[in-house]
């Protein structure tokens, strides 16, 4: 995306505030400079959803751009989020004028596209403490500076834990509440401290 560098723009995102709205009709594309972000869809039941999370590095709302279609789900900052513009025209063109970028993109739309339908299935064939245990090391992997730190901290909301997990805030919070007895985690506030990410890999994959 570096082709792109001449005419993208930066925009700044508070926490909670929308990037794009699912539903609408996308004007460009987004790449992630610094922060988190959610990308969520509402559920039949109107609960949301989050499908993937989005850190520094990553390309945002493709596929809609790609496809000419609305956007399917949203994208949120998790924190204090910089995200740079690139037009849609100028995105286009590019594709258009080089086959290579057109390359990349398809093969970033399946990889991203086969992490939904992963964690879907897993969403789907799961208890709770096992899709917990699986979200909890999926912030680590996505938001961890170093493979091999021994304590990693996030602050994130039961809100959007839960809508990762699939489930009800209350039963996160319950869930939680027996990785804390247990000496996995530690939490105080929005802030989650991973104690013992070794037993938290363990009963991710009781059910694999």
């Amino acid at each position: 995306m570096d082709h792109l560098t001449e005419t993208k723009c930066f925009n700044s995102y508070k926490k909670g505030q929308v990037i794009f709205h699912e539903g609408n009709r996308p004007f460009g594309l987004f790449c992630v400079f610094d922060g988190k972000v959610k990308v969520s869809r509402t559920g039949s039941d109107g609960k949301e959803q989050i499908i993937r999370l989005a850190k520094q590095g990553d390309t945002l709302g493709y596929r809609s751009l790609i496809e000419n279609s609305k956007y399917t789900a949203s994208a949120v900052a998790l924190d204090d989020t910089k995200a740079c513009f690139i037009p849609a025209s100028e995105f286009n063109h590019l594709i258009d004028s080089n086959v290579k970028v057109a390359s990349d993109l398809m093969r970033m739309l399946a990889q991203v596209l086969g992490q939904t339908q992963d964690a879907l299935v897993h969403l789907a064939t799961k208890p709770v403490r096992e899709r917990l245990a699986e979200a909890l090391l999926l912030l680590k992997k996505t938001y961890g500076h170093d493979e091999g730190e021994e304590k990693f901290s996030i602050a994130i909301s039961r809100d959007d834990l839960a809508a990762i997990v699939g489930t009800a805030k209350e039963t996160v919070i319950r869930v939680l509440s027996d990785f804390k007895e247990e000496g996995i985690v530690s939490a105080q506030g929005s802030l989650i401290t991973l104690l013992k990410p070794e037993k938290l890999v363990k009963i991710s994959s009781l059910y694999d």
